[in-house]
């Protein structure tokens, strides 16, 4: 039953024998991955393997009942039987929701690029907000970010943000974010007091790794360069800024936050295998594209899928036709309603064969 989830409770038990191998554990980097991995099947593996104990245990007991030559053996098969019977059926439905799920619930890591779109000032002011939302939003999940690139403007906005994300269950809840954010409200730049609007864009990739992409030395420019600041100011006097050009998919990366230019080329990297394992998945939804009658998860940057209105406290998510009106709390982090009717809908699309896996 259920092979895709066998399939990564035999993935997470080879994992486990590679952590015990002398020539892995001597190489960090190595084991450091295997345990990324290790990490992200836990939570599946475990329940499948604990599936399957108990289906084991519901056949003896059945077993025990049939050949029970006498009452009271029979009375106690029996009443084992049903107890398990009750917890088989209950994880039956718990690993239901791990296939539907897909990926996404075994992809702790993530990373997140915000942009400023249309809009100028304001719309880099939405995206700071933006970034302040999805940070608190961590922060409260007790889940961990760190900041790979931040690109500010002179009036504190924001034009770019890249943050990788970490945590049980990340990606399965932020997933969902990438497309266009539309901010309706009066900017701080306005002095008449008219309501403009402005938008950003976000991306939500799942962290690649070693495994999941592989990517060839001489597939690869890299150019170093001395890191700029607002206005074309100069941070520090040493080429740190890296960037790195993916030949075959013409990918660009470029990465200056370090003042290390080995920490920016390191970071650069987990970009640039997100990228291009992100643009191999839009490849498959393309092709799949006839098989889909949703828009969600699809992750197309251009696609608006939300419209923050100050004026009226109101967020509108266009994708499930969802309306509320307590922007001022989403706005500070609290998107667990937001997020999981999102989650929610693509779950139900999912049992109706909407959505390809």
């Amino acid at each position: 039953m259920f092979p895709v989830l066998q399939a990564k409770l035999t993935r997470y038990e080879e994992l486990e024998r590679q952590l015990q191998d002398p020539a892995v554990l001597a190489d960090t980097s190595r084991m450091l991955e295997i345990q990324r991995e290790h990490g992200g099947l836990g939570k599946v593996a475990l329940t499948v393997r604990q599936f399957n104990q108990l289906e084991a245990d519901l056949a003896t007991a059945r077993e025990m009942f049939e050949s029970a030559e006498d009452a009271e053996t029979r009375e106690y098969a029996q009443a084992e039987c049903t107890e398990l019977q009750a917890k088989f059926d209950a994880m039956r439905v718990e690993l239901e929701d791990m296939v539907t799920a897909g990926d996404s619930l075994t992809r702790g890591s993530l990373i997140m690029e915000i942009r400023a779109g249309t809009g100028g000032d304001e719309a880099a002011l939405f995206a700071r907000d933006l970034f302040e939302m999805y940070t608190r939003f961590v922060e409260k999940k007790g889940w961990k970010f760190e900041v790979l690139e931040i690109s500010t403007t002179e009036l504190g906005g924001l034009k770019e943000a890249v943050l990788s994300i970490t945590g049980e269950g990340a990606f399965h809840q932020l997933q969902f974010e990438s497309g266009g954010h539309r901010v309706q409200r009066v900017p701080e730049t306005e002095t008449q007091g008219r309501v403009h609007t402005s938008a950003a864009t976000v991306a939500v990739m799942p962290e690649a790794t070693d495994i999941d992409v592989e990517i060839r030395d001489e597939d690869l420019q890299i150019d170093t360069m001395r890191a700029g600041g607002p206005g074309g100011q100069k941070v520090n006097k040493t080429e740190s800024a890296v960037r790195i050009t993916h030949m075959p998919t013409g990918i660009v990366v470029r990465i200056q936050d370090e003042k290390s230019q080995h920490k920016n080329k390191a970071k650069a990297m987990r970009v640039l295998r997100s990228r291009l394992m992100e643009q191999r998945q839009d490849t498959l939804n393309q092709e799949r594209s006839a098989q889909r009658r949703t828009l969600v998860g699809s992750g197309e940057r251009n696609e608006r899928i939300r419209t923050y209105n100050f004026p009226q406290n109101r967020l509108t998510d266009h994708r499930i036709n969802l309306t509320v009106h307590k922007l001022d709390q989403i706005i500070t982090g609290d998107l667990d309603d937001v997020i999981q009717a999102m989650v929610s809908f693509d779950r139900e699309e999912r049992l109706r064969g909407n959505v390809a896996s």
